[in-house]
C-alpha cells in the first residue's frame, strides 16, 4: 500500500478532512496520514462537525493535529495550498498541491464547498494509485 500524507500549517481542518476522507475511500489502497508544519491544540471543531454531518465520520475519535516529524515515511506529500513549505525530508517521495483556501472562521457554505473540493480530490488520487 502507498503511504500519503496530507499536510497543512496547522493540521486542524483540511488536511484532517483529507485524512479522514482518504481512509473511508482508500482502504485497503492507501495509508492516509496528516500532519502539519505547526500544531493547534484540537482538530477545527467546524470541521468536525460538518464531517460527522456529511459522513458520519467523527474524525476526534482516531485523529489528532500532529507535526510532520511523528508521521511514518511516507509516498506521497500532497500539501492543501496554505503555501506551506515541508522541511526537507531525509527520503525520496512524490509531492503535489491542492491549492485550497483555508475555510476557518468562514461560514458552512465555505467549508462545505472544501470538503466537497477536498471528496474529488481524494477520490481521483486512490483511482490514480489503484
Amino acid at each position: 500500500m502507498k503511504k500519503v500524507a496530507f499536510v497543512c500549517v496547522h493540521n486542524s481542518c483540511r488536511s484532517q478532512i483529507a485524512e479522514a476522507l482518504a481512509k473511508k475511500y482508500g482502504y485497503g489502497i492507501i495509508e492516509a496520514y496528516s500532519a502539519g508544519t505547526e500544531l493547534r491544540n484540537e482538530i477545527n471543531q467546524d470541521a468536525v462537525r460538518l464531517m460527522k454531518d456529511m459522513y458520519a465520520i467523527d474524525m476526534e475519535e482516531s485523529q489528532r493535529p500532529k507535526l510532520i516529524d511523528e508521521i511514518p515515511k511516507v509516498d506521497y506529500i500532497i500539501t492543501m495550498g496554505c503555501n506551506v513549505v515541508c522541511p526537507t525530508l531525509p527520503y525520496e517521495y512524490e509531492s503535489e498541491d491542492w491549492g485550497l483556501e483555508d475555510p476557518s472562521g468562514k461560514q458552512d457554505e465555505e467549508f462545505i464547498k472544501t470538503i466537497e473540493e477536498i471528496d474529488k480530490k481524494v477520490k481521483k488520487l486512490i483511482e490514480n494509485l489503484k
